[in-house]
């Protein structure tokens, strides 16, 4: 099982990144997958999350409007899309698929730093 995090950077307040996770190893398509995020000193929370067939999803309040949540079934891939980048939105970003507690994938993660 593998999942690979990439397009983390360094942007500019108000700036627009793209994270990628490709999975591999599982049924992709059957899990829920999920972005989480955590800064230094901070826990970790959840920013977003999609379900299997992509009818349900959900954001932390502190990204509506600001961040969308895709999948690509067939590339076995999910997506985050970030606009409107804040110094607060700086953090590790992690991809999460999950299908029951037994059945609970991590990436490495991702660094997105926020900053001028």
């Amino acid at each position: 099982v593998q999942l690979v995090e990439s397009g983390g950077d360094l942007v500019q307040p108000g700036g627009s990144l793209r994270l990628s996770c490709a999975a591999s190893g599982f049924t992709f398509s059957r899990y829920v997958m999920r972005w989480y995020r955590q800064a230094p000193g901070k826990e970790r929370e959840l920013v977003a999350s999609i379900s299997s067939t992509s009818g349900t999803i959900n954001y932390a309040d502190s990204v509506k409007g600001r961040f969308t949540i895709s999948r690509d079934n067939a590339a076995r891939t999910v997506y985050l899309q970030m606009n409107s980048l804040k110094p607060e939105d700086t953090a590790v970003y992690y991809c999460n698929g999950f299908s029951g507690v037994h059945y609970d994938y991590w990436g490495q993660g991702t660094q997105v730093t926020v900053s001028s």
